[in-house]
C-alpha cells in the first residue's frame, strides 16, 4: 500500500509530516514521493492566511485528480479550523484535526477496510465519535478538550542530512487579534524534557550536525501553569538548552521563532550563555507601530523590541535576526506604515518576511473597522519589499571579512559551488574544485565571507 504526503506551512508541520511518515512505514505502508502514484494522499494543511487555505484545498485537489482512486486525507490547521469547508469537497474523504495525527494510521486502515481494500486491525478509535461509512470521516476535536500533548514518538531522520526538526510544544494562547492558530492548534501544552532529549540525541547520533528546537510559541515551553496564573513565563528553555548543552556530538541547535509577546531582555540573555546555540533568531515585530501594536494585542513596545535587538547586536555584531512584518492591518494610518519602514531602515534584518494582512473569519481584527483597500496594502507591501532588501544587504555587508562556521547542504552543478548556511543563518556559496563532495557536504567548516551573491554571500574555505 502506497502512501504520499505533501505538507504546507510551519516547521512544525513538517516536523509532524516525517512523524507520520514513519509511523505509516512501521504498519507496512510504502512512503512514496508526492507526485508518484499512491493509494493513500495526505495533505498536512496550513491555516494561517486565507491563501494558506487556499493552497491547502488545491492540494487536495491535486492529489484528487492525480490519483482518482485513492484514499485523500486532510490533516492539520486547516482540517481544524475549516473542518465544514472540507466536508463539502467531494475531493476528500478522511478529515483529522491538529491533535488527532497519532491516530490517522488506525483511521486510513479504517477508512480503507470500509472500501474493501485492506482488513481494519483495530476498528476502536479511542472514542471516535465520527459516523461509520460517511463521506468524509471526521475526527476533529474542540478546542477546549485539546489539553495534552500529542505524542507522535521519536523521529528518526529527516528529508536531507543537514537538518533536523523536534518539536518540544504545541499551541497558543496569546490570541493576537489577526491569528488563527490559537484556534487551530489549542492551548500551550509542552513535551517532556526526557523525551526531547531522546530525541536530540537520536538524531546527533545518525549525524545531523542542525538540530531545530520548534513549536507553535517555541518560547511558551514549558509555561502552561505560568499562562493559567497569568505570570511571567520562565526560561524552561533555558533549562532545556543546559541539558542539550551536556549532550555528546558535534551539533548546534538553532531555536524557531521566540514571539516578543512572551520573551524579554532578560529570556534572551539566559540563552546567550549556551555555546551551542545558533546566533540567529527569528523575532516577529510585524509592526513598527505601538498603536497598531497595542490593536494586534502584541503586549509589548517597541522600545521592548528594540531592547532585545540592542542586547542581540551587543552580545554579537553580526548576529542574524529576521522578522515578520504586516502591512495593512486594520485602521493602519500612513504614520503608522512609516514608522515600519523606519524599524527596516534602522535594524540590520537579515531577512524580512513581508505580509499583507488578511481577514481570517473568528479572529477579533476581521470585525474591526478600517479596513484596508487591497492596492493599498500592495503599495505598501512593495514599498516594505524594498527597505527590506535593502536591510539584508547592509547586514550581509557588514558580515564580509568574517570567518563563520557553515554547514554545507548541497552541490549546484550549474554553477560548481557548494552552499550552505551560517549559524547566524546566512547562506554561502563556496566554490571548491579540490573539495570531493561526500568529503564537502554535511560537516561544519570554517568560511570567509567575502561580497554578497545570489541570494546571500560568497565565501571561500579556510
Amino acid at each position: 500500500m502506497k502512501i504520499a504526503f505533501t505538507t504546507l506551512g510551519c516547521k512544525v508541520n513538517q516536523y509532524e509530516t516525517q512523524a507520520l511518515r514513519e509511523m505509516f512505514a512501521l504498519r507496512g505502508f510504502t512512503v512514496v514521493p508526492e507526485d508518484a502514484p499512491a493509494d493513500v494522499c495526505v495533505v498536512n494543511t496550513c491555516s494561517v492566511t486565507n491563501l494558506s487555505d487556499r493552497k491547502s484545498r488545491q492540494a487536495l485537489r491535486r492529489f484528487r485528480r492525480d490519483n482518482p482512486g485513492a484514499l485523500v486525507v486532510a490533516v492539520g490547521c486547516y482540517a481544524q479550523t475549516g473542518t465544514e469547508a472540507l466536508s463539502e469537497m467531494k475531493e476528500v474523504d478522511l478529515i483529522a484535526g491538529t491533535n488527532q495525527k497519532s491516530l490517522l494510521p488506525q483511521l486510513v486502515e479504517r477508512s480503507l477496510a470500509e472500501r474493501g481494500k485492506i482488513r481494519s486491525e483495530k476498528k476502536d478509535t479511542h472514542g471516535d465519535k465520527s459516523k461509520a461509512g460517511s463521506r468524509p470521516l471526521v475526527q476533529v476535536m474542540e478546542r477546549q478538550a485539546l489539553v495534552d500533548f500529542e505524542d507522535l514518538g521519536r523521529i528518526e531522520a529527516m528529508e536531507g542530512r543537514t537538518r533536523a526538526y523536534v518539536k518540544i510544544q504545541e499551541g497558543c494562547d496569546r490570541f493576537c487579534s489577526y491569528c488563527i492558530i490559537p484556534y487551530a492548534r489549542g492551548p500551550v501544552r509542552s513535551r517532556s524534557q526526557e523525551e526531547i532529549l531522546k530525541e536530540v540525541r537520536l538524531l546527533a547520533e545518525r549525524g545531523y550536525p542542525e538540530i531545530v528546537l520548534t513549536g507553535i510559541n517555541t518560547a511558551l515551553y514549558g509555561g502552561e501553569e505560568a499562562v493559567k496564573r497569568g505570570e511571567r513565563i520562565h526560561s524552561h528553555l533555558r533549562d532545556l538548552m543546559g541539558k542539550i548543552e551536556e549532550l555528546p556530538g558535534d551539533f548546534r541547535i538553532r531555536l524557531g521563532s521566540l514571539e516578543p509577546t512572551v520573551i524579554d531582555r532578560d529570556y534572551v540573555k539566559e540563552l546567550l550563555v549556551y555555546e551551542r546555540l545558533c546566533h540567529h533568531l527569528h523575532l516577529s515585530v510585524q509592526s513598527g507601530s505601538d498603536r497598531i501594536l497595542r490593536a494586534m494585542n502584541r503586549r509589548y513596545s517597541i522600545g521592548e523590541y528594540r531592547g532585545i535587538v540592542e542586547l542581540l547586536k551587543n552580545f554579537d555584531p553580526h548576529f542574524g535576526i529576521t522578522t515578520d512584518i504586516i502591512v495593512g492591518f486594520p485602521g493602519e494610518s500612513d504614520e503608522d506604515f512609516e514608522q515600519s519602514l523606519q524599524l527596516a531602515r534602522e535594524v540590520d534584518f537579515s531577512r524580512i518576511h513581508v505580509f499583507r494582512y488578511s481577514r481570517r473569519k473568528g479572529t477579533a481584527a476581521d470585525r474591526m473597522r478600517e479596513q484596508i483597500p487591497s492596492p493599498e496594502k500592495q503599495r505598501r507591501s512593495a514599498l516594505l519589499s524594498q527597505a527590506s532588501r535593502e536591510s539584508a544587504r547592509r547586514f550581509l555587508m557588514g558580515n564580509s571579512g568574517q570567518i563563520r562556521k557553515v554547514i554545507l547542504e548541497e552541490k549546484d552543478q550549474k554553477l560548481g559551488m557548494f552552499s550552505g548556511l551560517t549559524d547566524n543563518y546566512i547562506k554561502v556559496y563556496v566554490k571548491e574544485e579540490a573539495l570531493r563532495e561526500e568529503e564537502a557536504l554535511h560537516r561544519p567548516k570554517n568560511v570567509k565571507l567575502q561580497e554578497p551573491f545570489l541570494d546571500g554571500m560568497a565565501g571561500i574555505l579556510i
